[in-house]
């Protein structure tokens, strides 16, 4: 086994999430039904206006668990570099879609669902954000808390 990287500052990781929040396409989505079953899975996203908007079927069991609690786990990123969200998410028709969001959302990724009954945006607001790479970011791996950038 190879020595980690130094360690990088809170701003370096701020940055590198948020390039990754810009260029990435697909994040892990983790939500729990009202009694407690889990759902992962991968979905495509776009960092709109400080939100991720993400997109699924309206009966995928991902749609149908943030219905009730509105929380999210997303996560982005390898074992060994590791960008962790926690957020609040709603439901959002693509008729009720801001155009200027469902542009960014068809730009990135090359399909448009509005108009598509089928299917729902998912908006999540980040509320914590945590960021590492090896043991040696463990401490300070906290980017954002209560909504808040925390550097």
């Amino acid at each position: 086994m190879t020595d980690p990287a130094p360690a990088r500052s809170p701003e370096q990781r701020k940055q590198d999430v948020l390039h990754r929040l810009d260029h990435d396409e697909d994040v892990w989505v983790a939500t729990a039904s009202p009694d407690g079953a889990p759902c992962l899975v991968p979905l495509s996203f776009v960092w709109d206006r400080g939100t991720l908007l993400l997109a699924t079927r309206r009966t995928n069991p991902t749609a149908v668990n943030v219905t009730p609690t509105g929380r999210a786990r997303l996560s982005l990123g390898h074992t060994r570099d590791v960008v962790l969200i926690e957020g609040t998410a709603e439901i959002v028709e693509g008729t009720e879609l801001p155009a200027e969001s469902g542009d960014a959302f068809t730009e990135k990724l090359t399909w448009d669902l509005r108009g598509r009954p089928a299917w729902v945006y998912l908006r999540v607001t980040p509320h914590g954000v945590k960021a590492w790479r090896e043991e040696n970011e463990l401490a300070g791996r906290d980017l954002m808390a209560d909504g808040t950038w925390l550097v």
